[in-house]
């Protein structure tokens, strides 16, 4: 297969230089309810994703539906969604169709979610807070695409844009990791732990992003709580 690199496909009229550094003990803060804001990412790769492992930790007193990772194409504005529709429930999806995941609801905490697929089995993974749920099947044989938007705090309906402000995020987003491979379970507890983690295709603690809108970077007030 030929080589492939995915990059972040900066949108038409944006300006301003994307940041690299590392984000350990910060986050981004979204101020505003409902909010125009997000964060957009940059990252490479070397072809389409077969794999993937999505992992993020956020902290947020909304019951609405918001979007907490958007990965478009231009050819499927929902390649890879992590959507949460209301307290107690996520869904994941992958080329436009998705599995739902039911959580305890919030203790208004933090709360992090790991979420992992293969095409060869179509097999699903989420993880919450450190433990594995029942797994599911998604999209057997299909491959995300390559050159695509990847936001955090807004949901894509078309590509790099159609947002919803009532879709999108208000809180705060840290710890964000997108790998190109399933990880195991010893490191989807390390990644919830916040230990060392193999290369990321995504990594906190060297994310290449620009903010838009009212976000910001701010370090983290308090720990997540790690059971």
């Amino acid at each position: 297969m030929r080589k492939l690199q995915l990059w972040l496909v900066v949108l038409a009229g944006l300006s301003g230089m994307a940041a690299q550094e590392d984000l350990y003990r910060k986050v981004f803060v979204f101020r505003k309810d409902p909010s125009d804001a997000y964060v957009l990412l940059k990252a490479q790769t070397e072809q389409p994703l077969h794999n993937f492992t999505l992992c993020l930790r956020s902290y947020t007193d909304l019951t609405r539906p918001y979007s907490l990772f958007s990965y478009a194409t231009k050819a499927q504005d929902n390649e890879i969604l992590l959507f949460k529709p209301k307290p107690g429930e996520y869904r994941l999806y992958v080329g436009g169709k998705f599995v739902t995941f039911r959580t305890p609801e919030g203790r208004w905490d933090w709360e992090h979610v790991c979420a992992s697929w293969e095409s060869a089995t179509g097999l699903t993974e989420f993880w919450f807070n450190g433990k594995p749920w029942p797994r599911k099947g998604l999209q057997k044989g299909y491959a995300v695409g390559a050159e695509a938007v990847i936001l955090l705090g807004q949901e894509q309906d078309a590509y790099g844009g159609g947002f919803d402000p009532y879709n999108s995020f208000t809180g705060e987003l840290a710890d964000v990791y997108l790998w190109d491979v399933g990880l195991s379970p010893d490191k989807m507890r390390a990644a919830y732990q916040s230990l060392r983690l193999p290369p990321a295709v995504l990594a906190w603690k060297s994310l290449s992003y620009e903010m838009k809108g009212d976000v910001v970077v701010k370090a983290r007030l308090r720990e997540a709580l790690v059971l």
